[in-house]
């Protein structure tokens, strides 16, 4: 079992950066996929970031090159530095993590693992 569990959310301006941060424990393989996907208020569930255990990262396309997803594995603990930050990306981010590959196509009920979620907010 897997347990996850993030903080740094809140709120900021347009243009602003938060870095949320995300605590990881339990039993977790040598191969995994660890992310982050958001969910705003009558919105869909999307995938923002992923990273693997090889550390082969991807992005949503509406981040890429404003958000970087990062992990410590000494410290247990997968990161998302959020810049250049935009209205569009208010929403409760979750961090996830699966012992399948960093693929929508790895199966039902992909990623396995889910935290509480933190909550974003970006005003213009």
């Amino acid at each position: 079992q897997v347990q996850l569990e993030e903080s740094g959310g809140g709120s900021v301006q347009s243009g602003g950066s938060l870095r949320l941060s995300c605590a990881v424990s339990g039993y977790m393989y040598a191969s995994y996929c660890m992310g982050w996907f958001r969910q705003a208020p009558g919105k869909e569930r999307e995938g923002v970031a992923t990273i693997d255990s090889d550390g082969t990262t991807n992005y949503e396309r509406s981040v890429k090159g404003r958000f970087t997803i990062s992990q410590d594995n000494a410290k247990n603990r997968l990161y998302l530095q959020m810049d250049g930050l935009k209205p569009q990306d208010t929403a409760m981010y979750y961090c996830t993590a699966d012992v399948r590959p960093c693929s929508p196509d790895a199966g039902v009920g992909w990623p396995n693992y889910w935290g509480q979620g933190t909550q974003v907010t970006v005003s213009s």
